[in-house]
């Protein structure tokens, strides 16, 4: 969003326009002014706080706890000063601030909105439970509704999402997060309107912020092994040209192929690893022979048939890839049990290594090499079918053909193919035993 369209910057404009119309009943509304004024400073303090320690995402107990207990205007206002001082790394700072509030303040005015004309405010003072549920849970709903409708505007325009995507699963990846810090703004609420008051209000936000320091740190984590994965990919990829951009398009079918065999989300995400990563061990084959144009000897081919074994040794100590790296070490064992590195037969391959095979197979197939021109993606899987039962698991061939039936095949063009014109044409000297060469 560094390079901003005009569009987006008008979208923006009518955001903040939309912002301050939620806030000019302010003088006219009766309004706590020191409830305002406590919740605006622990709102900012809060974002600071959340700055200072690199966490991810805003602080939504306080804005929601504004909407439970302030008329709407005022609770709009309780996002506006922490969004526009809070620190912002990438340019340009002063829109970016701008857009944050309108959208906090905006999304905050709904949900104040909806939790006024349900009777909530009542039920909060009398801490009617279960029916303050009902009244807060149609707030938290119109507040993720809210958000999700401004992000999904701002990534069509600004980061040029295409419009059929761009709202695509925003609201239900919202709703879980945001529903539990709607619990805790109620919580907060509850204990405000009661004998206690504010500062046994504000004891809610300890729990939640561990919760969130714990997040925080997953996050911190995931990030520092996507770190590593993608160093390794790049070294790959600078070493053998011709395949620049496989790892990832072996990441993406692998991961196709799981989605379509039901396997839960954290499962998908370590075959997508294990699709990035099955060519590390590349690295520890002479460069000449990865990028050799003629028929490999017997000698060389055996060097190049090692590389599993390096790759297996090389993330063998990473814990969090899990069954990963059994599919480095097996991706080119074949069913009738003629793969290497040893040999193993069907149900002995494992099957995180029988998902990346079929991965692996098909993009090399579409894919432009030294040694012969893409094949079109019908091709290659009518080749994946002939050859499903003696190289391949025929359970992954028919996942993958109907993954691609559903979504089709839209990888990311990669230089060598985007220079194809530069590409020897094909050679048949170069094919190996019957099947798909990889």
């Amino acid at each position: 969003m560094e390079a901003v369209p005009a569009r987006a910057r008008a979208y923006v404009a009518c955001v903040a326009v939309a912002a301050l119309l939620c806030l000019l009943p302010l003088p006219a509304v009766r309004t706590p002014w020191w409830a305002l004024a406590l919740l605006t400073a622990v709102y900012a303090g809060c974002e600071q706080a959340a700055a200072r320690w690199r966490f991810a995402g805003t602080f939504h107990p306080v804005l929601l706890a504004g909407a439970f207990l302030l008329p709407p205007p005022a609770a709009a206002l309780v996002a506006l000063p922490g969004a526009l001082l809070s620190p912002v790394e990438r340019r340009p700072r002063g829109l970016r601030r701008i857009w944050r509030a309108a959208q906090l303040a905006v999304s905050v005015w709904a949900a104040a909105r909806v939790h006024g004309a349900l009777g909530g405010r009542d039920a909060v003072v009398a801490a009617d439970f279960p029916y303050a549920l009902v009244p807060a849970g149609a707030a938290v709903l119109a507040f993720c509704l809210v958000l999700s409708l401004l992000d999904g505007g701002i990534l069509a325009l600004a980061e040029r999402v295409p419009v059929r995507r761009a709202w695509r699963g925003l609201f239900l990846r919202s709703l879980a997060p945001v529903a539990v810090h709607g619990l805790a703004g109620l919580m907060m609420a509850v204990l405000w309107r009661s004998p206690y008051g504010p500062v046994a209000a504000l004891l809610v936000l300890l729990p939640m912020f561990v919760s969130w320091w714990v997040f925080a740190q997953y996050h911190r984590e995931r990030a520092a092994h996507q770190a590593t994965i993608r160093a390794l990919v790049q070294a790959v990829d600078i070493k053998d040209e011709y395949t620049r951009g496989h790892s990832e398009r072996v990441g993406q079918a692998s991961m196709m192929i799981a989605r379509e065999l039901g396997m839960d989300d954290a499962r998908t995400e370590v075959l997508r690893f294990a699709g990035i990563l099955h060519d590390v061990g590349k690295l520890g084959v002479p460069t000449r022979l990865l990028r050799k144009d003629g028929p490999l000897t017997p000698e060389e081919r055996r060097v190049i048939e090692l590389h599993p074994e390096y790759g297996h040794e090389m993330v063998r100590g990473i814990s969090f890839l899990g069954e990963a790296r059994a599919a480095v070490l097996h991706h080119h064992e074949r069913l009738d049990g003629s793969g290497y590195p040893y040999g193993l037969m069907g149900g002995q391959i494992p099957e995180s290594a029988r998902v990346v095979a079929v991965a692996d197979a098909f993009d090399a197939m579409t894919s432009t090499r030294s040694y012969r021109r893409a094949r079109p993606v019908g091709a290659a899987l009518e080749e994946l079918e002939r050859c499903a039962g003696s190289q391949f698991d025929p359970r992954m061939v028919t996942a993958l053909v109907r993954a691609l039936s559903r979504h089709g095949w839209h990888p990311a063009v990669t230089a060598d193919e985007a220079d194809e014109a530069g590409v020897p044409p094909p050679r048949s000297s170069t094919a190996g035993r019957p099947g798909v060469r990889r």
